[in-house]
């Protein structure tokens, strides 16, 4: 799997018509943290294949979506479970620590 791209057009009919857990990551080009995760999501989208979906969500293309998920720092990941916002990360992290966070929000 790899990571996809989400939009204010198709934020919707992704996340809540998604069988699996979706993780959307809010960035912009110009964060250098944001940019630091894209290999770590990259992983990380192939580690879980079809238990988890990530999209990765632009704040200047997207700002309507941003607003609506009061997304004040970038990156700014949240995890949608049936429809549902049940976890935001803010900040870069490390892998194994990104994967925990994940986890302990889905068991």
């Amino acid at each position: 799997m790899s990571v996809g791209v989400i939009t204010q057009d198709n934020f919707d009919e992704i996340v809540d018509n998604s069988k699996a857990p979706v993780l959307v990551d809010f960035w912009a080009e110009w964060c250098g943290p944001c940019k630091m995760l894209i290999p770590v999501l990259e992983e990380l989208s192939s580690e879980y294949g079809d238990d988890l979906t990530i999209y990765k969500a632009n704040v200047e293309e997207n700002p309507k979506l941003a607003q609506k998920f009061k997304v004040r720092s970038i990156p700014c990941l949240i995890l949608f479970k049936d429809g549902e916002a049940i976890k935001t990360i803010v900040g870069a992290l490390a892998k194994d620590d990104l994967k925990a966070k994940i986890d302990n929000s889905l068991s």
